[in-house]
């Protein structure tokens, strides 16, 4: 079977702004890696996902492996823009589930990552913060930081990673805004328990 000749683009498509075509690689990239996982994802879908060529991806990321580290740095970045010490830690963990909530597949490249071990090489958590806020009051002296930060993951990632369960525990589908606001309710609810 005979390939299709490609087609020459328009001369529209030849003043394609870089910029324009970064941003599409990357949108494609993190379709492919959160469906996929870094193993599973291959250049070409990527390529074809975003409607360029795949020769592009070696030009503007170094390959998939940059790419891959270039949607962890935009993840850093959006990150910046909701992550604030200064507002508390039931508003903070719900800024995180409406991320969440938004655009899921974060935290299902993120859950690759971590049952993959892909492309991991992340520092270890840095938890003064949590330690500033319990010494604020924020969080019970008994509880362990560590400990609370990761069950604030798993509450945060669980409607995005366990959509089955939450079909089976609450009989509704887990986008839904019935759920949403039911599950963001009781996160706050949570959250406040954990303080002194």
């Amino acid at each position: 079977m005979s390939k299709r000749p490609r087609r020459a683009p328009t001369p529209e498509e030849r003043k394609q702004c870089p910029e324009r075509s970064r941003r599409l690689l990357l949108e494609a990239a993190m379709d492919e890696f959160s469906e996929k996982g870094f193993a599973g994802a291959r250049v070409q879908d990527i390529a074809d996902r975003a409607g360029l060529n795949k020769q592009l991806i070696t030009y503007y990321f170094g390959g998939k492996e940059g790419l891959y580290r270039e949607l962890g740095r935009e993840w850093l970045r959006r990150e910046a823009t909701f992550n604030d010490p200064a507002v508390p830690f039931e508003e903070l963990v719900v800024r995180y589930l409406r991320e969440a909530f938004d655009d899921p597949r974060g935290i299902r490249l993120a859950s690759w990552q971590a049952l993959t071990g892909e492309v991991g090489d992340e520092p270890r958590e840095d938890l003064s913060d949590m330690r500033r806020r319990q010494a604020a009051g924020e969080l019970a002296d008994d509880l362990d930081p560590a400990a609370v930060l990761l069950m604030c993951y798993a509450m945060v990632s669980a409607p995005a990673t366990m959509p089955h369960a939450v079909r089976q525990i609450f009989g509704i589908e887990p986008d839904s805004p019935e759920f949403r606001e039911r599950w963001e309710e009781q996160l706050r609810r949570i959250v406040r328990h954990l303080a002194a």
